[in-house]
């Protein structure tokens, strides 16, 4: 059985967690946060392989959308890569390796040359490397007692006969964690951002190779082979874990669907978002997709066809007695009604989200008696809302419909100081930043409508960091399409064809790929204790990511936070049946 050094290294941290990465397969929604280890730590690898502007762009794209946070962390990638790559040799990035028992990646291998000249000249040593790692971190001792080098070693030289290791290195790039003062102005806090930089070099240190971590290494591997029980490891990096929410309060938001591979011309299920500025064309663009329902929340449907369902507080008279029902009650019942496929509608828009968002907060302070998230106690009211919301949200996404589509105005409100000062204009859709992140990687494609110069109206993708964009479908190659149902279409078949063809599910993945997709071990968990300033000797999250992709798999629906079946009571919405409006003059 194949494993790898985080793989194992996961198990050995917390067993429960190495059952759902592993066993059960579960991919959560990406970290959204500025400082995130995994898209830092690929950032780095990539400036040392190729250089810091290309490191930077690659760390922004990470993203729907940057901040002044991201452009933070940007400063500090450009002044470490500059020194980091010039604490190691030349050599060749990302080597593979790949024995029957094992899987790794070498950051770096370089030729070995003699300690001493020879004709005045060093000579290189045929068929003897050096090896080298990189960290971005500043807990060296962790690392050191690690067995990833020594394990590197032993399985290169076992896939390579007449290869031959001669040194372990890790590099420890250092990471400026300080943070800004809650009225320390920006260009105050980068400046000195900018003095601690001065003041840091990356440290290569040198490993002795231990051929015992190796054998303990077995056996750990056959511990885990033997394991029946995974056992939960309560600890004090579990706030930082990504199962933390599902493993100790039951909630599934941040849960991915299975990323199954499709093929083109079969019937799929599409998630989109589309926004775009007022009156830019988005309703009336989705009336031309096919058979669909619209959950309207603004009313804005006097041009368009398709039935809907006003999704708004519901009065009712009985004598004297006045009844109000909460517009959340009514988003949340339509879904209900939805998931019982009583219908032949095909797609379920949603117009618009962010007026769902604030039915959702309006509910809750009303059921907790608060007038602001603040009210409820330190982070509890935000945590409360928060759930509800992307509980339903996933429950809306999980329904077994062709298309979901969710639409958003746009908001160009907010601005983006850059690193030489000058402010530029972020556009996003509009709805909390960390929300929307969320739902950004809940959907396939997140796609902006733009009226061009001309008056045409062009659907576009995401193009650079400052505009809000993303989604889980990779391989999209047009930047821009005419707002258009079946130019959507192709673009989506396209992209989708371009998957199923580069996937191959036992293939060596690519480093910067396999970066992004997952994190096993104790190692990005420990990266965000260091980041909040909690940092103790537990060990910490290095850059180096696992070896091997996961497959996602779809929550069941025992998983899912408020059941359908809650409201099989609840009055049935007022349209469940396809049948087109008649547009009045």
């Amino acid at each position: 059985m194949q494993m790898s050094h985080s793989r194992v290294e996961c198990f050995n941290s917390c067993p429960y967690k190495y059952y759902l990465r592993y066993k059960q397969k579960m991919e959560v929604l990406p970290n959204d946060d500025p400082s995130n280890a995994l898209f830092l730590g690929t950032a780095l690898h990539t400036g040392i392989e190729k250089d810091a502007e290309t490191a930077i762009q690659e760390y922004y794209m990470s993203y729907p959308v940057i901040d002044d946070r991201h452009v933070n962390e940007a400063i500090k990638l450009e002044a470490v890569i500059a020194k980091a790559r010039k604490a190691v040799p030349q050599g060749q990035h990302e080597v593979s390796i790949y024995h029957k028992d094992f899987i790794g990646f070498i950051d770096l291998l370089a030729p070995a040359y003699s300690e001493t000249k020879l004709g005045g000249e060093y000579q290189k040593l045929p068929g003897v490397y050096d090896l080298y790692d990189f960290k971005y971190s500043n807990n060296v001792s962790h690392y050191m007692d690690s067995p990833q080098l020594h394990l590197y070693k032993y399985f290169y030289e076992q896939t390579h006969p007449g290869h031959h290791i001669r040194n372990l290195y890790f590099l420890f790039v250092p990471k400026v964690t300080s943070k800004q003062g809650k009225n320390e102005p920006l260009h105050t806090y980068r400046k000195r951002i900018q003095e601690e930089l001065a003041g840091i070099e990356p440290k290569l240190v040198e490993v002795q190779y231990e051929p015992e971590k190796v054998i303990n290494y077995m056996m750990d591997v056959k511990h885990l082979i033997e394991c029946d029980d995974f056992n939960k490891n309560p600890q004090f990096l579990c706030k930082y874990c990504d199962y933390q929410d599902y493993c100790q309060k039951g909630k599934d938001f941040m849960i991915l669907p299975s990323n199954e591979r499709r093929t083109v011309g079969k019937t799929t299920k599409r998630k989109l978002w589309i926004y775009g500025a007022a009156f830019s064309g988005k309703t009336t663009f989705l009336d031309k997709a096919p058979n669909p329902l619209n959950l309207n929340t603004d009313g804005n449907i006097q041009f368009v066809t398709m039935p809907y369902i006003p999704i708004k507080d519901e009065v009712t008279v009985t004598g004297r007695m006045t009844n109000r029902k909460p517009a959340w009650e009514v988003f949340k019942e339509a879904i209900a009604e939805l998931e019982k496929k009583q219908n032949d509608f095909d797609t379920i828009i949603v117009d618009l989200l962010e007026d769902t968002r604030e039915m959702c907060r309006l509910y809750k302070y009303d059921e907790m008696g608060i007038d602001h998230e603040s009210d409820a106690g330190f982070g509890k009211g935000w945590d409360i809302i928060k759930t509800e919301y992307l509980s339903t949200i996933r429950r809306l996404f999980n329904l077994d419909y062709e298309n979901i589509i969710v639409v958003s105005h746009e908001d160009v409100s907010k601005d983006i100081t850059k690193k030489n000062g000058q402010n530029i204009t972020r556009i996003a859709p509009n709805i909390q930043d960390g929300i929307a992140n969320k739902i950004a990687g809940m959907v396939d494609i997140v796609a902006r409508v733009v009226v061009e110069d001309d008056g045409s109206r062009t659907l576009n993708f995401k193009q650079n960091e400052v505009i809000f964009g993303g989604g889980r479908l990779k391989g999209i190659t047009k930047t821009s399409i005419p707002l258009d149902w079946d130019a959507l279409m192709e673009v989506y078949d396209e992209a989708n064809s371009g998957s199923n063809t580069s996937q191959k599910a036992t293939d060596a993945p690519k480093k910067a790929s396999r970066k992004k997709v997952e994190e096993v071990s104790t190692e990005d968990t420990n990266e965000a204790a260091e980041a909040s300033g909690e940092a103790t000797e537990a060990p910490e999250a290095p850059s180096e990511p696992v070896d091997e992709a996961p497959v996602t798999v779809e929550p069941n629906s025992g998983e899912i936070m408020e059941d359908a079946s809650e409201k099989e009571d609840a009055p049935a919405p007022k349209v469940r049946t396809r049948k087109r409006r008649t547009v009045e003059d």
